[in-house]
């Protein structure tokens, strides 16, 4: 099952010729969501090949850099002849910023839009995942961010043992795959546990959003398969990065080896380093070496990770599955 993320903008604050600002697509299984909606987003979809089919953007806060791209992204799925409904998802406050928007348009859309304000720690249940959003640390203001936690998976059938025990292949096999023991016509009781292996676990992808380093993203990230995190300074500005409420690239690795992640993406850059990321990059992985700096149009796939297997001796390359560019 097909899991992955693409960065459609990974600057703060501002556009730049290099990166646009903040907004994350995560496709999984020809489902996408959308998380923040920053000044330029439906040209950043058509370049990066992002469907506007998208049915949910998710918000992490209210700060213009994360919501101004909102406006034409509608205007442009109006245009299109969309009908179908789309949900904006967001922290306390969402209702009252979103409609503020109504004014350019919303009543003419052609398609309904529906508002509605998360709670921390109020999972939303999709089909096979769950989505927690969970409260960072941006200035004082309500700020979320969003892990995407899929459910657990069946344990490993053995085809090969069930035909040596004389199984026949068909419903009997997937009762003894859903756990449930079986009669066969000898009389003999055949429990699940012989043939099928411990669950596996599914994937977790994190978003932090904007934010200090804080102890909920540590707990939110725990083992995660991916965490996203905001890097908008280096060393040299961590007085700054502190008064205006960001992370420094190395806190956020400091956030991704005490949470033990497979894999850190930094993102969220000061225009200093709108061209060249590598510095900050550079710095994390003093802390953390499984990390690399996106860029816009970035791809991280994320693989299932087999229990037992976490990357003992393996490059950050190779941690998380396949990057493009």
């Amino acid at each position: 099952m097909s899991l992955s993320v693409r960065f459609l903008g990974t600057a703060a604050s501002r556009p730049t010729v290099e990166r646009n600002v903040a907004a994350l697509a995560l496709m999984r299984e020809g489902e996408t969501l959308l998380f923040d909606c920053g000044e330029g987003t439906q040209r950043q979809m058509m370049r990066y090949h992002i469907s506007f089919a998208v049915a949910d953007i998710f918000f992490t806060h209210f700060h213009a850099d994360h919501i101004i791209g909102i406006i034409g992204l509608m205007r442009t799925m109006a245009l299109q002849g969309r009908t179908d409904r789309l949900t904006l998802w967001g922290p306390r406050g969402a209702t009252r910023v979103l409609r503020r928007a109504e004014q350019f348009g919303f009543d003419r859309l052609g398609f309904p839009v529906e508002i509605t304000e998360l709670e921390a720690n109020q999972p939303l249940k999709r089909n096979g995942y769950e989505l927690v959003p969970f409260e960072v640390d941006h200035r004082g203001s309500l700020s979320l961010g969003y892990a995407i936690v899929e459910e657990t998976r069946k344990g490993r059938f053995n085809p090969d043992l069930a035909r040596e025990l004389g199984i026949p292949e068909g419903p009997l096999w997937g009762q003894i795959h859903r756990g449930i023991a079986v009669t066969l016509p000898d009389g003999r009781m055949i429990d699940a546990s012989q043939l099928v292996g411990p669950t596996r676990p599914g994937r977790r992808v994190v978003i932090t959003g904007d934010t200090r380093p804080c102890a909920t993203t540590i707990e939110m990230a725990r083992n995660a398969d991916l965490l996203v995190h905001e890097s908008t300074f280096g060393d040299e500005e961590a007085e700054r990065a502190i008064e205006t409420g960001h992370s420094t690239a190395r806190e956020a690795a400091m956030v991704a080896r005490d949470a033990d992640v497979r894999r850190l993406v930094l993102t969220h850059f000061s225009a200093r380093y709108s061209y060249d990321a590598s510095e900050l990059e550079r710095e994390a992985r003093q802390v953390f070496p499984k990390v690399i700096a996106a860029r816009d149009g970035t791809e991280i796939e994320v693989p299932f990770a087999e229990r037992g297997t976490r990357d003992a001796g393996r490059g950050a390359e190779d941690a998380v599955g396949g990057v493009r560019e």
